[in-house]
């Protein structure tokens, strides 16, 4: 069965990441779409130290500054040790792409954001510390296309 696409669709999406050991974008955005994040479940296979982290993180558009294009934030910082499992299951949507002109946030901007003005993509990303710690990854999410 195809999945449904075009303008006002909602799909639900699935995808799985094994031996993840460098930066992973979990999602990469399209624009005119939205997507909310269910669920983010990482699990440990090797760590190069105890004391290493794996983040969560989104590249996009920062709204506190007036040169916010590409700003990679922090969502989540966890140390999981090996053999153990990180679920993130509060939802949150994110912009397919980002707003046209960059400027801070006011009412104008704020329908620029919702009007995804650029082809600059936004993307929820994975990475950690070293590139020797070793993690599976699955996330769950909705994308509504509103092309």
């Amino acid at each position: 069965m195809a999945v449904p696409t075009g303008s006002g669709t909602e799909t639900i999406h699935s995808h799985f990441f094994e031996d993840v050991d460098a930066i992973q974008t979990l999602i990469y955005g399209v624009q005119h779409h939205v997507y909310t994040v269910l669920s983010i479940i990482v699990y440990c296979n090797a760590l190069n130290a105890t004391t290493d982290f794996g983040y969560i993180q989104i590249k996009t558009y920062d709204n506190h500054t007036s040169s916010g294009s590409g700003s990679t934030m922090h969502l989540a910082r966890f140390n999981i040790q090996v053999g153990e499992t990180y679920v993130w299951n509060d939802k949150f949507s994110f912009n397919g792409t980002e707003p046209s002109g960059t400027a801070v946030l006011t009412a104008a901007v704020q329908l620029l954001i919702a009007a995804q003005g650029t082809a600059t993509v936004q993307e929820l990303q994975f990475t950690m510390t070293h590139a020797t710690d070793d993690y599976n990854i699955n996330i769950t999410y909705l994308d509504q296309d509103w092309t």
